[in-house]
């Protein structure tokens, strides 16, 4: 927290409406650089979820990122050029506003190129399964990350910014997926998916880490560690069933691989912006930049909550 609140001076608000945050509204956080690819239909997804306003931090876009965040009425928005690496991915700065204005709200903290999916999310919006979390006594709700892939080659085909982007990213891995609970934090570590097939099978412990706490009822005491993936204090990281039972969950359905990602991938090599060791990975953007194909015959084509809920990559846990 000390950490973060020494880079609170990097931040510049372009266009701060948080005077319009009302007591008890769902709020979004999140740091973004050049996401127009993506970011008109986030916002959409999670207005219809029941977000009720997005405090969002620009990198520096040159996109249009910026001046699109701040036509969005829902939408406070603050400006940076520092480092992304060097603000620990950007949670320094989003603990500064979780502190500031997520204290005591319910708070879902997402990458740009993650949609927020789970049970009933359909028919029930956020306000009712906050209410439901409260009544239960859980400030937490974890969610695993669900990496999305087209048929063919990365990079191929057309993505519209204000469509769902699953429609061209529809298949996923449903089962080679390992789970281990981190004694330190108390949080889960779960690996596996595509990524880890066909860029880590060498060295499988280098793969992403999948699972992440990103609903919390905040307080101005908490702070995320590593991006959204464990907090402090250490219980907020008890997301899953402790003494039977299970605790409910959410997907991140992971829009990574739309077809920009061949020159991002590019740009990535030599920002080095996002890994902590980013020599470790040069191979990994290699692979990604040649426009690899995911799919296989395994390969399963996404249909909703319920399908999941069946795989055992979703649980109601009570939420019924």
């Amino acid at each position: 927290m000390l950490r973060s609140f020494a880079k609170r001076r990097q931040l510049s608000p372009l266009r701060d409406r948080t005077d319009d945050i009302a007591a008890g509204a769902i709020l979004c956080f999140a740091t973004v650089r050049n996401e127009m690819d993506r970011l008109p239909y986030f916002v959409q997804h999670h207005r219809a979820l029941g977000i009720d306003h997005f405090l969002i931090v620009d990198n520096d876009s040159d996109d249009g990122t910026a001046k699109w965040l701040a036509d969005q009425p829902d939408v406070s928005t603050w400006t940076t050029p520092h480092g992304y690496k060097a603000s620990r991915f950007g949670v320094d700065w989003l603990t500064v506003l979780l502190a500031r204005y997520g204290h005591g709200h319910w708070c879902l903290t997402l990458d740009a190129d993650e949609l927020f999916v789970y049970a009933h999310h359909d028919r029930r919006n956020l306000r009712a399964l906050t209410d439901w979390l409260d009544v239960t006594g859980r400030p937490t709700m974890g969610a695993m990350m669900l990496d999305m892939y087209p048929r063919g080659a990365l990079g191929s085909g057309a993505s519209d910014p204000e469509k769902d982007p699953i429609a061209g990213i529809p298949y996923f891995d449903a089962g080679n997926y390992v789970m281990i609970r981190q004694p330190k934090l108390q949080n889960l570590w779960v690996q596996g998916g595509p990524r880890a097939r066909a860029f880590f099978r060498a060295d499988p412990r280098r793969a992403p880490t999948l699972s992440k706490v990103p609903l919390v009822r905040w307080n101005r005491r908490y702070a995320y560690v590593s991006s959204t993936h464990s907090l402090l204090p250490r219980y907020l990281n008890h997301v899953y069933g402790r003494h039977g039972g299970e605790a409910p969950t959410g997907i991140l359905l992971h829009t990574k691989f739309l077809p920009t990602i061949l020159s991002k991938s590019v740009e990535e090599m030599s920002r080095r912006q996002h890994f902590e060791n980013s020599n470790l990975y040069d191979e990994y953007y290699d692979a990604l930049a040649s426009g690899p194909v995911l799919w296989t015959e395994a390969s399963t084509r996404y249909h909703g909550w319920q399908q999941l809920e069946g795989l055992g990559l979703l649980s109601r846990g009570g939420w019924d």
